[in-house]
């Protein structure tokens, strides 16, 4: 019999700083944040030897706030989900940036990175012992580490960029030829703190970061971008030109817009590839870190290389600034994102409600498609986006009430983000099909 039991249904973690309790407007992020945080990439993959979508989040049991990292998938051939398994319990963390990523290796074995938290809490590796499967897992590694983004290159193994604090948050890279043996920690940035999100295509990993002046998170400001083709020996700026690492210059050449002079503030999205390869940034820009109308203008901001130059284009605004999407770009030129960008039922809270934006020429102009979600009950919030997306389970996340305790429950979409399904929260089988919300 395993030693990873399972869950009776899919319930995500609620968390709150108590800020609310002092503010008129709220905590800067609180709620059902099972997805959080952006800075854990990816929550999600789509294996198509097997034909389901493998995802992790942020768990709880009894509508209590006890973090459990959580893993499961649906299945595309059934359109069923398994009761969820508990792969790392955290023992009584009630903090969700102690939830976990997710990879999976070319030989079918998934990878459970749990985040710790700085240098209190450590962070965990999960091997699963059989390719493809949640029953088993064995546990690697424990060691300090704290938003995982874990990357695996065919044929050359791990590439993990995580953070660790140091006094500040810093950003930090090793790797490994099989997830088992890993070199060193080796400093990638130290500029006063840093956040950073990342995307893998091939052997090329790139990553955006903002940076925190006097080391303190609610001044994050400014965007920088460096990559790699070599696991991290290398890194080298947008025009290619090599980055000495650690970074510890804010003016260094991984510099792509100085938003400190501007006054605004800079919160991490989502990065990918368009169709060239160049990278496309997604931001939210805001000109105060509290909760509230002080905030206003929060602007979703695109930052693309243009294989010359960068490109900034707003596509809309927001109520909060953890509101948190995803960026997709497709095959046919189509490029999506689907975000909470409309006001929720918790208006100044985290999240709103999901809505799909659509661009038909690589950015330069967007529309608001549909209206994914609508007259909700909770605010729905972090939508993620799976590796390798499948149409049918696109974007998943979580919601909640962030002015106070609730439930969390957990949500997927389509490519069309016509349709929406809740995960069961209570199962009385093994397998159950998501309940189907919308027409």
């Amino acid at each position: 019999m395993s030693a990873y039991p399972r869950a009776d249904g899919y319930n995500g973690i609620w968390f709150t700083l108590g800020q609310y309790l002092n503010s008129e407007y709220g905590d800067k992020y609180s709620g059902g944040l099972g997805t959080y945080t952006a800075k854990h990439v990816p929550l999600a993959v789509y294996a198509p030897e097997v034909e389901k979508t493998f995802f992790v989040y942020g768990g709880a049991l009894d509508e209590k706030r006890h973090l459990l990292a959580m893993i499961s998938f649906y299945d595309h051939q059934t359109g069923c989900v398994p009761r969820p398994v508990i792969v790392h319990d955290k023992g009584g963390v009630d903090d969700p940036h102690d939830n976990p990523s997710i990879s999976i290796d070319e030989f079918g074995h998934i990878w459970v990175f749990v985040s710790g938290r700085g240098r209190s809490r450590p962070g965990f590796k999960y091997r699963s012992t059989a390719p493809y499967s949640i029953d088993d897992f064995e546990q690697v590694t424990e060691e300090e580490l704290t938003y995982p983004q874990p990357w695996w290159i065919n044929g050359k193994g791990f590439l993990h960029l995580f953070t660790k604090y140091t006094g500040v948050r810093e950003l930090y890279w090793n790797r490994s030829p099989d997830g088992r043996s890993w070199n060193e920690h080796r400093k990638l940035a130290g500029i006063e703190g840093h956040y950073q999100t990342s995307r893998q295509r091939g052997d090329r990993v790139i990553t955006a970061f903002n940076m925190h002046p006097g080391g303190h998170p609610d001044n994050r400001t400014n965007l920088y971008y460096v990559e790699t083709r070599d696991l991290g020996e290398t890194w080298c700026t947008a025009e290619g030109h090599a980055v000495e690492t650690p970074m510890t210059d804010k003016h260094c050449p991984a510099l792509i817009r100085d938003f400190e002079a501007e006054g605004r503030l800079v919160y991490m999205k989502d990065i990918n590839f368009d169709a060239d390869g160049n990278p496309v940034i997604l931001v939210v820009t805001s000109a105060d870190h509290a909760a509230g109308p002080a905030g206003n203008p929060r602007e979703w901001t695109l930052c693309h290389w243009l294989g010359n130059r960068w490109e900034f284009r707003v596509v809309t605004t927001s109520t909060h600034n953890y509101d948190m999407g995803s960026l997709y770009v497709e095959d046919d030129g189509v490029w999506r994102i689907i975000a909470p960008t409309e006001p929720g039922p918790q208006f100044h809270g985290t999240g709103g409600e999901m809505a799909l934006w659509i661009s038909s020429d690589s950015g330069q102009t967007w529309r608001k498609e549909r209206d994914i979600t609508r007259n909700s009950p909770l605010n729905h919030a972090y939508a993620r986006r799976p590796v390798n997306a499948h149409p049918d389970f696109y974007a998943f996340w979580a919601d909640g009430n962030p002015f106070e305790f609730s439930e969390s429950r957990l949500y997927f979409t389509n490519k069309d983000g016509d349709a929406v399904w809740q995960l069961p929260t209570n199962m009385q089988t093994d397998t159950a099909k998501p309940e189907r919300l919308t027409d």
